[in-house]
């Protein structure tokens, strides 16, 4: 059978996903430290929201309120046991949002990493990952998520650990992978390694691409690295970069600044385009207007991408021996 997420694709240009989890949350009074999945217990009439906060502004697609909902990130708060059940409600609520929509929007189940670095640099076995993966789809499953959504990856091994385990549970899957470290993920992979990566799964993802990292001009240049690839690409970018300010986390990207970043990113490939940290409904709405009203346009050059959303973080994009520019537009060697 046809997912739901592969036949809205088939009859779609592009996605509009959602924006942060987190951000919404801490503003509708998550405080720092305190996991956001026992809300899907606790406060689940505030995830609704969450998740009717997308919806509303436009969203083809939302995750679901369980990025840590893995029992080695909730080890840190003594919930380890709960790790299927928070999961499945997540899911489950989700689910309540989306069939209330009168229209097709996916649930989609996130799964952030363990936390755990993994052997032959840490102590988390390929086989332990794996079962950790595989409890938490099964959670996401249960609650009738329609696809598993694994997010913000840095590590090869664990994204192979995490297919693996959505094979086990029978699920389709996304998976993006975060390029902080100019151009590349924190464990060393770039952009084309992943892709190159995904097409040697024996279960591959419906889609893979991008996600929060640092600003939104970078993840729109990691986009073009991917080059030409044979499944659906995905972009959630960060609203602008993140300044502390009164004590909080502040993203200074405005509504109009993510209208141009979306559609920057499906020029330059993307199917599923969304925001990450710093997005809210506000965004999306400006984003799926844009998305909308503008023609496609031709592959943006770097010029472009920096002429639209500022400056890009690093001279590297994570591909190999590319010649970047610097602030002043003259060409020169990268520190890739």
């Amino acid at each position: 059978m046809t997912d739901r997420l592969t036949a809205l694709l088939a009859t779609r240009d592009w996605l509009l996903a959602d924006g942060a989890t987190g951000t919404n949350l801490f503003n509708a009074g998550l405080e720092s430290g305190d996991p956001p999945e026992l809300w899907n217990a606790d406060r689940p009439g505030d995830v609704r929201a969450l998740y009717r906060g997308a919806v509303e502004a436009g969203s083809d697609l939302f995750l679901t309120n369980t990025f840590g909902s893995n029992a080695a990130r909730l080890k840190l708060h003594g919930a380890q046991d709960r790790a299927r059940d928070l999961s499945r409600l997540g899911a489950a609520l989700g689910r309540e949002v989306a069939d209330a929509a009168g229209r097709d929007v996916v649930v989609a189940g996130s799964m952030g990493p363990t936390g755990e670095i993994m052997e032959p640099m840490g102590p988390l076995t390929h086989s332990d990952a794996v079962a950790i993966f595989h409890e938490q789809a099964e959670g996401l499953k249960e609650g009738g998520a329609d696809v598993l959504w694994v997010e913000t990856i840095s590590a090869p091994e664990e994204l192979r650990a995490a297919s693996e385990a959505a094979a086990l549970a029978g699920m389709p899957w996304c998976v993006t992978m975060s390029f902080d470290t100019a151009g590349r993920t924190m464990m060393g992979t770039n952009a084309p390694g992943m892709a190159r990566m995904v097409g040697k799964l024996n279960h591959p993802p419906v889609a893979f691409g991008a996600n929060c990292g640092v600003g939104a001009s970078d993840l729109v240049r990691t986009l073009l690295g991917f080059g030409t690839v044979d499944r659906p690409l995905i972009a959630k970018g960060n609203a602008g970069i993140p300044k502390y300010v009164d004590g909080h986390i502040h993203y200074d990207g405005t509504p109009d600044l993510m209208a141009d970043y979306a559609c920057l990113a499906r020029d330059a490939g993307a199917r599923i385009v969304g925001g990450c940290c710093g997005t809210t409904p506000a965004h999306l709405r400006a984003m799926r207007t844009a998305l909308e009203e503008r023609p496609k346009g031709p592959r943006p050059t770097l010029d472009a991408i920096e002429a639209a959303l500022g400056g890009f973080s690093s001279d590297g994009d994570g591909v190999a021996a590319k010649p970047a520019r610097d602030r002043s537009g003259r060409r020169r060697r990268a520190r890739a």
